[in-house]
């Protein structure tokens, strides 16, 4: 990997890795719906010009339908969703949570039709990730409540499906445009629903409203811009390594500024589950006939 490209890895590492804290921070003074539209709404702001000044969005809009899915599994349903789930749940919790994506996700293009087989290592990997997070849901989770946690799985299965959606449906739309597109529309959804509260923001703390511009700013539109950067300096199944350290960043983060206690939970399952990640998104090897090495010089693995 290019010094840029490990500059760019390690900077989406952390910027996706405090969304978690900044929402535990903003949802204890401010209605999810609120956050969601604040995000959506200062993310967009910044998005859309350029997606305009680059001619893109008009392309961009000739593949509404599938854009329109992508955005709920991506964002109107998920962020909601995280936001109404750290009302009781700790942000470290959640964000190991969540790290089940990669599980879904190799089940999710399994069902699809990828052509990439379950390995023994992946299967290894994905037994080994569920045993992490049923050491979480054993040991940390006693007396919360049950919608909270069904929440964070459904978020867990729109992260997972949105990228198949992206790569299936949306090859030819950049990343920038679609991730501009759905944050107007999350935008307005949410609109009627947080406008009459925007009392809240007024009353809310410094720290609130901090942590609700930096969503926006940092965590939504700088991130998605850097995301995209990244995947054309190190390809996608490389950027998509990120997934394997948010959670960790989550944790750190988490235990480090909110006081959130490190627990047996955590300590037996953040390592159970990055481990998981890493071995159930491994790629598998690729077949390769006899006959086809003649028609090829190289081969990359």
């Amino acid at each position: 990997m290019s010094r840029r490209g490990w500059v760019l890895f390690l900077t989406m590492s952390v910027i996706w890795g405090i969304p978690y804290l900044l929402i535990k921070v903003a949802v204890d003074e401010v209605s999810p719906v609120v956050v969601v539209f604040a995000r959506c709404a200062i993310g967009a702001a910044l998005l859309l010009p350029w997606t305009i000044a680059r001619g893109q969005l008009r392309p961009a809009l000739r593949h509404w339908r599938w854009l329109l899915l992508f955005t709920v599994l991506e964002m109107t349903g998920p962020w909601l969703l995280l936001s109404y789930a750290e009302q009781s749940l700790s942000s470290s919790l959640t964000g190991l949570l969540v790290a089940g994506v990669p599980f879904v996700a190799a089940l999710a293009a399994r069902l699809a039709g990828e052509e990439e087989r379950f390995t023994p290592v992946r299967i290894a990997g994905m037994c080994l990730g569920v045993v992490g997070i049923v050491a979480l849901l054993g040991l940390d989770v006693e007396g919360a409540q049950l919608l909270p946690l069904v929440a964070v799985a459904l978020v867990v299965v729109g992260y997972a499906t949105a990228p198949l959606i992206v790569s299936r449906k949306l090859p030819d739309v950049p990343g920038v445009a679609a991730s501009s597109v759905a944050l107007v529309v999350t935008a307005v959804v949410y609109e009627p629903f947080a406008l009459p509260r925007t009392e809240e923001l007024t009353d809310a703390s410094g720290k609130a409203v901090l942590s609700l511009a930096l969503l926006g700013v940092v965590c939504t539109a700088v991130a998605l811009a850097l995301f995209f950067a990244l995947i054309r300096e190190v390809g996608p199944q490389r950027a998509l390594v990120i997934t394997f350290v948010n959670p960790a960043v989550a944790v750190l983060l988490g235990v480090a500024l909110l006081d959130e206690p490190f627990t047996l939970g955590i300590a037996i399952g953040l390592p159970l589950i990055l481990l998981g990640c890493v071995l159930a998104t491994r790629r598998s090897p690729v077949r390769t006939r006899p006959s086809e090495l003649c028609d090829v010089d190289s081969a990359v693995p």
